[in-house]
């Protein structure tokens, strides 16, 4: 890392789950372009992982990849010492900001849906977010900020979402409770509900998928689809201190999509 890039540093450090793809990548880069550096989580795919870490460094801050996976609980307290160690390699003992990200699809209709991808997306969408937060806790200085990644479909229903959208709902009622208990901290948490976004979630079915992409674009008031690139600059602004009398709100970030 160069000095300018060490002088670009803000001592700010964010936790970002599910942050090698998609909107949680996109937002690990908006953070290092401001200066904050990154503890992110991923899945399964280890390169592209390392190809966020050389795009942070190249951006202007170090990122550190960890591997988890947000529906085995089980895994959070393993999770919680390599996070204490990462932050000492950061000269660090705390952390300043956590963006619950990470999630995982689900097509499923009242009629079809299983208990086991119920039991699924419960662990990933809202027992993860609530006890991966719980053990984050200890970790993260008064003064902070969470953001909660929920859904346009916790607003508006649409077929083959029975499951998905209720579970993103109640992770918009959580972050209101969260907001409430951890007021006595001045720790805001706040709602990014992204709207469909051209990525490889859900198959990438609104990236490449040009029929679906065009009914998205033809319900949105702005006239097509989002990207990665307009949804990471809205959660890095929601964590940013000009932001800081934000909290307990649900932003919706779809372009006026389903108005």
């Amino acid at each position: 890392m160069t000095a300018e890039r060490q002088d670009k540093s803000t001592g700010k450090i964010a936790i970002i789950t599910g942050g090698s793809r998609g909107i949680g990548r996109n937002t690990v880069l908006c953070l290092a372009r401001r200066g904050v550096r990154s503890i992110f989580t991923y899945n399964s795919n280890q390169a592209e992982a390392d190809k966020v870490i050389a795009l942070a460094a190249e951006a202007g801050a170090g990122a550190i990849a960890l591997k988890l996976d947000t529906g085995k609980s089980a895994s959070f307290p393993a999770f919680v010492d390599a996070v204490r160690s990462a932050l000492e390699s950061m000269g660090a003992d705390h952390f300043d900001y956590l963006v619950n990200n990470a999630g995982t699809s689900s097509t499923a209709t009242l009629a079809n849906g299983t208990e086991e991808e119920l039991d699924a997306q419960f662990s990933v969408h809202f027992k993860g977010v609530f006890l991966l937060t719980q053990a984050l806790l200890p970790l993260i200085n008064d003064g902070g900020r969470i953001v909660n990644i929920s859904s346009g479909l916790a607003r508006v229903a649409m077929n083959g979402r029975a499951i998905y959208g209720p579970m993103k709902a109640a992770v918009e009622t959580l972050s209101r409770y969260m907001a409430l208990e951890l007021g006595p901290r001045r720790i805001a948490v706040n709602v990014v509900a992204p709207g469909a976004i051209a990525t490889d979630f859900s198959g990438g079915v609104v990236r490449d998928n040009p029929a679906v992409n065009k009914m998205v674009a033809d319900h949105t008031a702005l006239g097509r689809a989002g990207t990665p690139d307009d949804v990471g600059p809205v959660i890095a602004g929601l964590l940013s201190d000009e932001f800081g009398w934000v909290n307990a709100q649900r932003i919706e970030v779809a372009g006026g999509m389903q108005i």
